[in-house]
């Protein structure tokens, strides 16, 4: 790589963006040795992380996330905050590559010496969550940004894996109600620690409230999440960019109400738990895929379970013998 690992590691700490970009690109590597690297060098910066606020976005296609996250990135960096925006991409299902559109439509963010995005490919895991987004997280805290906005594909139950790592969950909605509110899955609105409706402005706006107040009784037969916080709906227009700034001091009443009691840092170890045996699910299926017996008899059984031959659950059967023979 040209630089040692620990020199990655201190150019990153002192706010270098080139350092940041190829950190990052090492933790998103699968091959075995990046990998190694990659662990190494987030053992050395651990302790510079986790002073951010880490906001998790998501929202239903055409509701105007990018414009959102322009408006709201500029306005914090305004304020004086360092703000950076891990944007996760639909991957490509031929070449895996991402669909790199929502740093072009982030112009102004881009060019801001405050501010970082960064587009990764979703490479088809869960909920088009990039597996090394929160490596990623911890990168960009270290680099000194204190704000990490996480944006997910689109609304599912998969998202549930973009909760598991930031402190707030934001679902971003367009102001309608009815049929929309049913098609939202019961999953995504039990995860949601803010509803955001955007685009209340113009003759949207009455539809907008109407909306809300749909929203807020949906959300009122919802158990929350936790005692301290009953989720809030919110309507701003990042277009004419009003309520972006209610927003965020209600994201600070929402840190507030959770640190009580030391909600949020229990919050944030449950989170490092999970990370642990997510982390483990993915080596564990690497080591499987790459081991020898199996690579050789996993295609062959995969065609017999295609035509039937055999049932899936004996291949699977067949091939964790091979895996844990010794």
């Amino acid at each position: 790589m040209g630089q040692t690992i620990k020199q990655i590691a201190e150019k990153l700490k002192t706010g270098d963006r080139r350092a940041l970009a190829r950190a990052i690109t090492l933790v998103e590597s699968s091959r075995r040795d990046h990998r190694e690297q990659a662990r190494d060098l987030i053992s050395q910066i651990l302790p510079a992380t986790g002073r951010s606020v880490r906001i998790g976005i998501s929202g239903t296609p055409g509701v105007g996330k990018s414009t959102f996250i322009e408006i709201f990135g500029k306005f914090l960096t305004a304020a004086g905050h360092k703000v950076a925006v891990l944007t996760i991409d639909p991957s490509s299902k031929r070449t895996g590559g991402s669909i790199l559109g929502d740093k072009t439509r982030m112009e102004e963010l881009v060019r801001d010496p405050n501010a970082f995005i960064r587009p990764s490919p979703s490479g088809g895991s869960l909920g088009g969550v990039a597996r090394r987004t929160r490596e990623a997280m911890l990168l960009c805290e270290a680099s000194g940004f204190d704000v990490i906005l996480i944006e997910t594909v689109g609304v599912g139950q998969s998202e549930t894996t973009v909760a598991d790592m930031v402190d707030v969950f934001l679902l971003l909605l367009a102001p309608a109600g009815g049929d929309e509110l049913q098609g939202i899955k019961r999953g995504v609105m039990e995860l949601a620690d803010l509803v955001v409706i955007n685009k209340a402005d113009g003759d949207l706006k009455a539809t907008a409230r109407r909306a809300a107040a749909e929203y807020k009784g949906a959300l009122g037969l919802m158990r929350p999440k936790s005692p301290h916080w009953r989720p809030e709906v919110l309507m701003i227009s990042a277009l004419k960019k009003r309520g972006i700034d209610d927003l965020w001091e209600t994201i600070e009443r929402y840190r507030t109400a959770r640190a009580t009691d030391g909600e949020l840092e229990a919050q944030r170890r449950d989170q490092a738990a999970s990370w642990m045996w997510s982390e483990l699910d993915d080596s564990l299926m690497a080591r499987f895929k790459e081991h020898d017996a199996v690579a050789r008899r996993l295609r062959d059984l995969e065609g017999e379970v295609k035509s039937g031959k055999i049932d899936p659950t004996d291949a699977a059967e067949q091939l964790l013998a091979l895996f844990l023979a010794k």
